[in-house]
C-alpha cells in the first residue's frame, strides 16, 4: 500500500524533535547566518597549554555559612553573645537589628586525617577528599543581595546581564563533541537571577547553557520519533533536495547553516539518550554517589551525569543545588544546613573519587562555591538563623592544575571579614580561566564598541592554589 511521504515540515520536526538542546545550535546559525555549527563550536587553542580541559561547577545556591562548614572559628565560640558594632549592609536601618551579637558555629570542626585541614561535621565525606582540594577561606564579593551576588559569581557583573563563565569557556575552547552542547546546566529549578546565570548574552548563541532538569525525561523531545534507518533515509533525501536548492542560489551561509542543523540534530538524537542512560553504571559506582538503581533525580544523579557528560566532551557542566530540600538561605533556622549538606556531601566526594579513579581528575577542574557566606552574628546570640554576608565566605577548587591539601587566605578571628590573601570573585574567575589556558585579560569579545571580558577590568590569578 502506498503511504504518503512525510512533508518537509514533518521531516524537520522529526529530526530536530523540539529539543531544548537545539537552541544553542539553531540560534547562532539562523539569526546570525553562521556558515555552520561546527565553525561556531569547533575546538580552539587557548592562550597557553591548559591544565584543565573541562569544568564541573558546583553551585550551592542561597549562601552557605562559612563559619559552619569550611572556616573554623574557635574565637567565635568563646565570644558568643558579645555585642559588636558594624556598618553591615544587611542590618543598616533594619528594625530589630539596632544591636547585634556574635553567634557561635553550630557544628564541630574536625581535621582531615591526611591533610589536617579542618572541615565541619556537615561535610564528613568531603573532609576526606581535602587532599585533592585547594580551599579558599578568604573569598569576598560586592553584594549581599542574592540576585546580584549570584549574577556576579556567574558573569562577573553584579548589576547587568553579561555572558556566563560557562559561555566564556565555550566561546574560548569550543567543543570536543558536536553531538552534545558545549555548556550544560543541571538544575531541578531556576536559581536567583534565573536564566541569566547560564546565558550567552552578547556572545554567539551557540555558547549559551543548555538546561537539563532531573527526572524521567531530563531532556524533552530528544528521543528519535522514527526508527534510525528511517530517519537516516529522510536525512539523505532531504539533503539531496537542500543541496540542489543551495546550488541554485549560490553559497548562502544561512541556508548552509540550516542544512547543517538537521545533520547535527540527528547526531544529538543518538548521543543524548546514551549520555543520560545510567543503566550500565555498576552498583559500585552508584553507591559511590549515594544512588539507587533507576534513580533519575537528586544531587547524586546530577553529579554522575556531570561525569558522563564531561567524559563525552562537554566543556562546562554546572550543577545547581535547587532540590526539593530548598536552598541554603537559612535565615530562619541554620539546621536547614544539616539536611542540605547531607544531600550533597557524599555525591560531591563520590564525584571527586570517581574522576580520580578514572584518571579524569588530572584534566578536569571541579569548582565548589556559593554566592556569599552568612553572618557570624545576629540580633540575638541564640537566633536560629544567620543573615547574608558578602564580606567573607569559602570556596574551593580541585583537580587539574590545583594544589591539593592547601588552604589559601583567612578571615579574621570571628570570620567577619576576609583578611589575609583576599580573593574577590574576579580573582576566582581569573584563576579558573588560567587553569583552562587563558589569560583573563585577553579572552575578550567586541560588543557595543568595546572589548568585554569575564573579569570586567579587575582580577588576578590566585597563584597560591596552583600546583
Amino acid at each position: 500500500m502506498w503511504t504518503k511521504p512525510p512533508s518537509r515540515r514533518q521531516t524537520i520536526r522529526s529530526l530536530v524533535a523540539g529539543s531544548p538542546l537545539m537552541a544553542g545550535i539553531l540560534q547562532p546559525m539562523l539569526a546570525r547566518g553562521d556558515s555552520s555549527t561546527a565553525d561556531a563550536l569547533a575546538p580552539k587553542t587557548p592562550h597557553f597549554t591548559p591544565k584543565a580541559k573541562r569544568v564541573i561547577f558546583l553551585f550551592m545556591t542561597g549562601g552557605v555559612s562559612h563559619v559552619d562548614t569550611f572556616d573554623p572559628k574557635p574565637k567565635l565560640t568563646l565570644d558568643v553573645g558579645k555585642e559588636v558594632k558594624l556598618d553591615h549592609p544587611e542590618i543598616k536601618d533594619r528594625p530589630g537589628y539596632e544591636r547585634i551579637f556574635l553567634k557561635k558555629p553550630q557544628w564541630t570542626f574536625r581535621p582531615d586525617p591526611a591533610t589536617g585541614i579542618e572541615v565541619s561535621d556537615l561535610f564528613p565525606h568531603v573532609r576526606h577528599r581535602m587532599g585533592d582540594i585547594a580551599l579558599i577561606r578568604s573569598m569576598h564579593t560586592d553584594h549581599s543581595n542574592h540576585y546580584n551576588a549570584t549574577l556576579g559569581m556567574h558573569t562577573g557583573s553584579f548589576a547587568f546581564a553579561r555572558p556566563s563563565i560557562g559561555s566564556w569557556i565555550s566561546y574560548g575552547l569550543g567543543t570536543e563533541n558536536n553531538n552534545l552542547p558545549s555548556f550544560v546546566v543541571i538544575a531541578p529549578a531556576q536559581t536567583y537571577a534565573g536564566t541569566q546565570v547560564y546565558a550567552s548574552d552578547f556572545l554567539p548563541g551557540a555558547h549559551q547553557g543548555t538546561l537539563v532538569v532531573p527526572g524521567a525525561e531530563p531532556v524533552a523531545n530528544v528521543k528519535p520519533a522514527l526508527p534510525v534507518n528511517q530517519q537516516e533515509a529522510q536525512l539523505r533525501a532531504l539533503g539531496k533536495i537542500d543541496r540542489r536548492h543551495l546550488l541554485a542560489r549560490g553559497e548562502d551561509p544561512s541556508l548552509a547553516a540550516r542544512i547543517r542543523s538537521f545533520q547535527t540534530a540527528f547526531g544529538m538524537q543518538m548521543a543524548v539518550p546514551e549520555a543520560f542512560d545510567l543503566s550500565r553504571e555498576t552498583d559500585g559506582t552508584l553507591n559511590l554517589y549515594g544512588m539507587s538503581r533507576g534513580q533519575s533525580s537528586g544531587f547524586g544523579w546530577q553529579c554522575l551525569v556531570a561525569r558522563r557528560l564531561v567524559e563525552r566532551g562537554v566543556r562546562f557542566v554546572e550543577l545547581i543545588d535547587t532540590g526539593s530540600s530548598g536552598n541554603w538561605d537559612s535565615h530562619g533556622d541554620m539546621m536547614d544546613h544539616q539536611r542540605l549538606a547531607k544531600n550533597v556531601d557524599q555525591p560531591i566526594a563520590g564525584l571527586l573519587r570517581d574522576l580520580k579513579n578514572r584518571g579524569m581528575l588530572e584534566d578536569t577542574l571541579v569548582v565548589w562555591t556559593t554566592e556569599f557566606g552568612r553572618t557570624p552574628f545576629n540580633n540575638t546570640a541564640d537566633a536560629k538563623g544567620r543573615e547574608h554576608h558578602n564580606w567573607a565566605f569559602s570556596s574551593w577548587l580541585a583537580g587539574a592544575g590545583v594544589k591539593g591539601g592547601v588552604v589559601h587566605g583567612a578571615t579574621d578571628e570571628h570570620g567577619m571579614r576576609a583578611q589575609d590573601d583576599r580573593v574577590h570573585v574576579h580573582d576566582f574567575h581569573a584563576t579558573i580561566l588560567h587553569l583552562m589556558g587563558f589569560d583573563h585579560e585577553r579572552l575578550t569579545y567586541r560588543h557595543a564598541g568595546r572589548d568585554y571580558r569575564l573579569t570586567d577590568v579587575a582580577g588576578e590569578t590566585v597563584r597560591g592554589v596552583l600546583a
